[in-house]
This record gives C-alpha cells, structure tokens and sequence, in this order.
C-alpha cells in the first residue's frame, strides 16, 4: 500500500517527514551547483590548469542537469519514491566522494557529472511528490519551501565555499557535503515511503539522445557565449558557440515533433501536453523570466563588485547573501498567502518590484557607486523574486491533472537550468561586448566596465517588463479532490 491510498484532506505527519526529508536533500544537492564557482583560482594552482578549464567544473554540472532533467518525467513513472531517492542520492554521495579524493581534473569532472545526475532526479522528485502528497489548498504553504531552497541554495554556494577556501583546501567542499548526504541517504532508506505505485511507462529510445543533443547543445552553447564575446580568442569560440547552438534547436524542433506523436500513444520520454493548459504555459513563461533576471543578476552584480567597485570574492560572496536570505525567509509566508488569495496579489506587485529594481540597476550602476546601495538594490531585488516564485510553481503545477505530475515537475526543472544559462550567456553577453566598444571609444577602464554592467541590466529591465503583463493572467488553480 502506497501513502496516497491514505492520503488525508490535510497534510499527515507521515508525509510531512517525507516532504522535508526531500527538502532538505534538495537543498543540499543544489548547492553544490554554484559551490565551485569561488574555488576557480584555487584549482587552476592546485591542478595545473587554465582558468577555461577550470569554468568546466561549473558549466557540465549545469550541462548535465539540463540534458539529465528532461528524462526524470519517465523515470519518476517507472520508480516509486523511495527507490528513486536511494536512486539521486546514491549518484549524489558517490560524486561527492569521487570529487573529495579525485587526483586530477578528469577525475573531478566526472564526479561533477555523478553528482549532477543526483542532483537533476532530486528536483523533479521533490515537486512531484509535495503535487501527490499535499492537498490543493496547502500546497502554496510547501511550495513556499521548496522556493526557499532553489533560492536560498544557490546564493550561499559561493558564500560557503568562500568561507571554506579562507583557510581550508578545496576538497573540504566536498567533504563537509559528504557525511550529510550519506546521513540523508541512510534515513532515507530507512523512512522514505512510496508515494504512489509506479506505472508501465515504455522507453523510447531515440528520445534520449535527442533530449541530449536539444537540451544539452543549447544549454553549451550558450555557456560558450563569453569566449566568443573575448576579442583575444573568440573566433574558435564563435564557431563552436553557433555549432552547439545550430544542433541544439535542430534536435530539440525534432524531440518537441516526436514527443507530440509518442503522446497520443502515452509513450512520450517528456509529456509536452502540460503546455496545453493555458495557465501552465503563463505560469512557465513568467518564470523563465524571472530566472532570467535570477541568474543573470547572480553572475553580473560579483563581477561588478570585484572588477568595478575592487572588493574582495569573499567580500562579494558575503554581500550576496542577504539577498538569498530573504528570499528564504520570506517565501514560506508567501505560501501562505497564496493559499489564502490566490496568485494574482503576490506576483504583480513582485513584478513591478523586480523590473522597477533592475531599472534602477540599469540608470544608477557606475564606478562610484556605493556597495551598500548595490547591496539594498540586491536585496529589494530578492524580496520581488521571492513574492513571485513560489506562486509560480504552484500555479503551474497545480494547473495540470495527477498523470502529468512528473512531466510538468520535470518540464519546470528542465525550464529553470535553460533560463538560467540564459540569463547568464545573455547578462555576460551584454556586459563584454558594451565593455569593448566603451574601451574601443577611448573610455577607461572602470567606466566602461560600469556601462557594461548597466547595459545588462537594461536588457534585463526591459524583459522584466514582460512579465509584468503575464502577471495579470496568471490564476489560481480550480481544486480537486486530488492528491
């Protein structure tokens, strides 16, 4: 007997244990997706190699996720919950153990891989276990958890690992993770309960590789952007970046055909049939949005702060936090409020918010500007994300019916890792190719670094202004009787 065969009209204790065992696994797998980013310099002494390689150990755990995500909808079908959490945490703990001991570079950029495999079947999981478990007028309530820890997760990954390398190795990253997600591993081999029972779900295999090559050249592609932007060395760059690009939406035009034909026949790798409902199709847009500005607010305001304003990385880190923080602290309350009025009260003042701040950015961002400014600008920034993504997940997911659960989870797992290597290729983008032209122009150094920085803003000001128009539409779910 499964847990849903009893599940209650509210959120029992037994399931409760289940759901913040998921989070707090969930939050320390997605951690590690932006830990590595500090520890760069310290690894390009340590192993002997350049700074290009060393960016790798970012962008294939990224990669990974983006190519890894878009099957965890079939996976999550053929597996019940507790063996598909041994499953991702397995992958977790072995790559965690193999990065702590790896010798070499190889070593540890396949260990990035293990890990991010874990981390990529966990996300999905989470999501569609809180659909299956929490009664529709709850779930804004763990949902609000669940924003807390995509929010809070990768906004302390650099603070951590900052703290770490002031006075530890590199490898001590990973081996404070390890006895924790080992811990996780063990509890939840012993307490995790099946969720709902698993359902034939057959395997198309030329589905697969066309996930890989459609997700995965995309997501590469536009990680190469910031070599082909450099004027020391962008030609090969530049060739590679289109190749990825070129084959990455020729294969996806033809994973989005084949699964539109599998899906009459219920054999479809990732069920497209969610952007059917029409609140789920706003709700996503809305969000890539937000993950946009997300992630390109992340990369772009440290290399303001070090190259423009010459503070520290660990200064940068910490000056990150806040921000994190309060989207952590605030998105529970905002669960709550969603289940008691809805989407509609939370996600238009956020908009306005996260455009209203990113236009700020876009005016005010110069080589003079305060770090204090630039550290309320961030936190404001983080108050309207957080306002707007918890109501977002639950608004999509909630819009679909309980067979397509695992392919909406995976559909928003796999939406956040492209938005996000769009925000970034698109932010860095900007950011180079305006620096260049102000230098070209005569301007010096910091200033044309500041107009950078202010012309990534802007673009991402005036996409915000997107969303808040898709703000306005997107609506509650009708509740059923479901879970």
């Amino acid at each position: 007997m499964t847990l849903t065969d009893q599940a209650p009209a509210t959120l029992d204790a037994r399931a409760s244990r289940v759901i913040w065992l998921l989070l707090g696994a969930t939050f320390v797998v997605i951690l590690n997706e932006t830990i590595m980013g500090v520890a760069i310099p310290h690894l390009v002494v340590d192993l002997r190699i350049s700074v290009e390689l060393a960016q790798w150990l970012t962008t294939v755990f990224m990669l990974t996720m983006a190519v890894v995500i878009p099957v965890t909808g079939w996976l999550l079908q053929r597996l019940e919950t507790r063996p598909a959490f041994i499953l991702a945490m397995s992958f977790f703990s072995a790559g965690t153990l193999l990065a702590a001991v790896a010798p070499g570079f190889t070593i540890l950029l396949v260990a990035r891989v293990i890990q991010a495999c874990g981390t990529a079947i966990m996300m999905p999981l989470l999501m569609t276990t809180i659909m299956e478990l929490v009664p529709p007028h709850e779930r804004g309530r763990l949902m609000g958890r669940v924003s807390t820890v995509i929010s809070v997760a990768p906004a302390i990954g650099p603070t951590i690992s900052g703290l770490v390398l002031n006075s530890l190795s590199w490898r001590w990253m990973f081996i404070i993770v390890l006895p924790i997600a080992v811990a996780m591993l063990v509890i939840g081999i012993l307490s995790v309960e099946n969720v709902s029972p698993p359902t034939r779900a057959p395997l198309d295999a030329l589905s697969i590789p066309l996930a890989a090559l459609g997700f995965g050249g995309l997501v590469f592609g536009l990680a190469q952007i910031g070599g082909a932007t450099d004027a020391s060395g962008g030609g090969r760059a530049m060739w590679v970046m289109v190749a990825a690009l070129a084959v990455g939406a020729i294969a996806l035009t033809l994973f989005v055909l084949r699964q539109r034909r599998l899906a009459r026949r219920e054999r479809a790798l990732l069920d497209l049939r969610p952007f059917l409902v029409r609140n789920f199709t706003i709700s996503v847009v809305v969000m890539v949005i937000m993950m946009v500005a997300l992630f390109g607010t992340i990369i772009v305001l440290p290399i303001y702060m070090q190259t423009v304003l010459g503070i520290s990385s660990l200064l940068a880190g910490l000056l990150l936090l806040p921000g994190g923080l309060v989207m952590g602290l605030f998105a529970p309350a905002v669960g709550r409020v969603y289940d008691r009025r809805g989407p509609t009260v939370l996600l238009v003042p956020g908009a306005v918010i996260v455009s209203a701040d990113l236009w700020f950015l876009a005016l005010f961002s110069s080589d003079h500007a305060s770090i204090w400014v630039v550290l309320a600008a961030h936190i404001v920034l983080s108050f309207g994300l957080a306002l707007m993504f918890t109501p977002l997940f639950t608004a999509a997911l909630g819009s679909v019916t309980k067979q397509f659960y695992s392919h909406a989870s995976a559909i928003v797992g796999t939406v956040q890792q492209v938005a996000g290597a769009v925000g970034t290729a698109v932010f860095v983008t900007i950011l180079a190719a305006v620096t260049l032209a102000a230098t070209t122009r005569g301007v010096a150094e910091l200033p044309a670094q500041a107009s950078g920085v202010r012309a990534a803003f802007l673009i991402g000001a005036i996409v915000s202004l997107g969303a808040i128009v898709g703000a306005f539409f997107v609506r509650r779910p009708p509740e059923t009787a479901e879970p």
